[in-house]
């Protein structure tokens, strides 16, 4: 039954309802209210966050038991957005206080995070001016997709649980949607923290390469690090050069913040 007393945490992801993430996110937050897991069926990693019309939207109930503590989740046929529409507007009998989406595998920074699945859904979530946050954890670029138990989610659920709390307890202020926080793959529990901005630099290269057995076509990421261009108060600074925890705050609200006057004269002339 859901103790309405308590805090009620919605928790999804990008990386499946699978995802040992996932599952680390859920014990760390249950040591904070109730979580209601709803998350992808399949993975739906770089979905951002689209609405699909193809998603067949199907919604199954399953356990997740975690250390002996065993609830009831929910796998949705959609992508990350839709399982965050699908918590708050079906399964949940109440608003939630708090939104959490991760722990990704495989950080989130620099001009990328438009196409992150994570991220995609914490905005979602925020659209309906709920407090967001979005988890992701430093992996080796052969893990994001393997859902594999070789990645140690330990450090981040702890700091999951660190911000999910103070995102509980603290009003935030106008123009912070969400919370991104990217933890580096060495961190410790006692690794420093540092409040960041997004980067504008590149991190993640597109690279096109034939598959010698079939002829298709086929796309990898690789990590592209150009010092001399990366911000010092970046997320990627932070993560990739210095590794300590990067806390970002992020807007729904994408408009330019230059002068809109001089923006005018410079159209007009």
């Amino acid at each position: 039954m859901t103790d309405n007393k308590q805090p009620q945490i919605l928790l999804t992801n990008d990386d499946s309802i699978d995802s040992p993430g996932l599952w680390a996110a859920a014990e760390a937050l249950s040591e904070l209210g109730y979580v209601h897991v709803v998350a992808p069926r399949v993975q739906q990693t770089s979905m951002s966050r689209a609405l699909p019309r193809e998603s067949d939207h199907i919604v199954e109930e399953r356990e997740l038991t975690v250390n002996g503590r065993t609830w009831p989740v929910y796998a949705v046929g959609g992508s990350p957005a839709q399982a965050v529409l699908h918590g708050i507007m079906g399964i949940m009998k109440v608003e939630p206080d708090l939104v959490v989406s991760g722990i990704n595998y495989g950080e989130n920074v620099a001009s990328g995070v438009t196409i992150s699945g994570t991220i995609g859904a914490a905005l979602e979530s925020a659209s309906f001016g709920i407090p967001s946050l979005a988890m992701s954890l430093q992996t080796p670029p052969s893990e994001h997709f393997a859902l594999s138990n070789r990645v140690d989610f330990s450090v981040a659920a702890h700091f999951t649980k660190v911000f999910a709390e103070k995102l509980l307890q603290k009003e935030m202020p106008f123009d912070m949607d969400i919370l991104k926080v990217d933890v580096p793959a060495n961190a410790t529990p006692n690794t420093p923290w540092r409040v960041t901005r997004q980067s504008r630099h590149r991190y993640f290269d597109v690279v096109a390469k034939r598959d010698p057995k079939t002829g298709e076509e086929l796309f990898q990421y690789q990590a592209n690090i150009r010092k001399e261009l990366i911000e010092r108060d970046s997320d990627l600074w932070a993560v990739i050069l210095d590794e300590v925890v990067s806390v970002t705050p992020m807007s729904l609200d994408l408009t330019s913040r230059i002068d809109f006057e001089q923006f005018r004269a410079l159209l007009e002339n």
